[in-house]
């Protein structure tokens, strides 16, 4: 690749000013200059001078120079004395490995070609970063765009249905539904369905007839009735023990309570029975808390004696009047 084309005077001397270089200077100055350059305009970097067509001149200007330096002999007094020891072997040989880079001894087309793979490297990496940017540009565009287009038809659904309903508002309120045949009367209970066989349709009617009911529907009515018994429960054994509790009703309390934890230790394994079997996650049910219960056994058991506090109150004033 550095010995494809010839390059005029001119364009090595643009390239050595491009890189703020002067000409004879050393390749660690080249690396140098061309790692700032590349810093200051490429389109990947926070820098505000970023611009991408001064990057492609930089890079331009740096293959260049890199191969007006490879052109140049280089004189080295260790390669000369090692040269004149070696064999003298095939000139064709020479261009066998290495990729065909470089020009000089085998010890210089080495070093030329290590400098020429870290060029590759870069120019790769500097590639794969321009495509990935531009991938995700375009992507996110996509997203954009896809979800515009779902806020519009949402829009349009909501307006649709909000036009209908009203519509419908104002047909009734005109009246013009009043001269339906089958007004004022009750819908069928049973109405033919296109998607269910003859079958199981007079097995739900025969099971609705006889009062069949769900599980899940069953299990429901159980907790809730068996929660109000124990609340009524726990209520009336405070009620039991009067107000101030002594020592001994403070330990029937005790274990009223632990009474109370047990059984609703209980009830929660039927919830989770009914969590299980219930087909709407909507009409699940959360576990019952022992704490919490209790403190609003004691509200309850409060606002019931504040209650027969202010009826005795209102009974003794009406005596003391009479």
């Amino acid at each position: 690749r550095m010995l494809s084309g010839y390059k005029p005077r001119n364009d090595i001397r643009d390239s050595y000013k491009i890189l703020e270089l002067e000409e004879g200077c050393s390749l660690d100055d080249v690396r140098n200059s061309y790692r700032n350059l590349a810093k200051k305009y490429h389109p990947d970097s926070s820098s505000g001078m970023a611009d991408s067509k001064a990057f492609i001149r930089v890079e331009e200007a740096y293959r260049v120079v890199l191969n007006d330096l490879a052109a140049k002999p280089k004189s080295d007094p260790g390669e000369e004395e090692e040269d004149q020891f070696k064999s003298k072997s095939l000139q064709h040989r020479h261009y066998l490995s290495f990729e065909g880079v470089g020009i000089g001894t085998p010890s210089q087309r080495e070093k030329q070609y290590m400098q020429f793979r870290v060029d590759r490297a870069t120019e790769q990496v500097l590639e794969y970063r321009q495509q990935r940017h531009e991938s995700l540009c375009a992507g996110s565009d996509l997203s954009r765009a896809r979800d515009v287009r779902q806020s519009k038809k949402v829009k349009i659904t909501q307006a649709v249905e909000r036009l209908v309903e009203d519509l419908i508002q104002e047909s009734m309120a005109k009246g013009d539904f009043d001269n339906l045949s089958g007004k004022g009367k009750p819908l069928q209970k049973f109405s033919d369905s296109p998607h269910i066989d003859p079958m199981t349709h007079n097995l739900n009617r025969i099971l609705i007839d006889n009062g069949y009911q769900p599980e899940w529907i069953l299990l429901q009515k159980e907790i809730r009735e068996t929660i109000e018994r124990l609340r009524k429960s726990i209520v009336a054994s405070r009620r039991k023990l009067g107000e101030p509790m002594t020592l001994s009703g403070q330990k029937q309390w005790g274990r009223i309570c632990e009474q109370f934890a047990e059984d609703i230790r209980k009830l929660n394994k039927r919830v989770d029975n009914f969590n299980l079997v219930v087909p709407i996650l909507s009409r699940q049910m959360v576990h019952f808390s022992t704490d919490k219960e209790i403190l609003r056994a004691r509200k309850t058991y409060e606002a019931v004696m504040e209650k027969v506090s202010d009826s005795d109150t209102k009974e003794n004033e009406g005596e003391e009047g009479k």
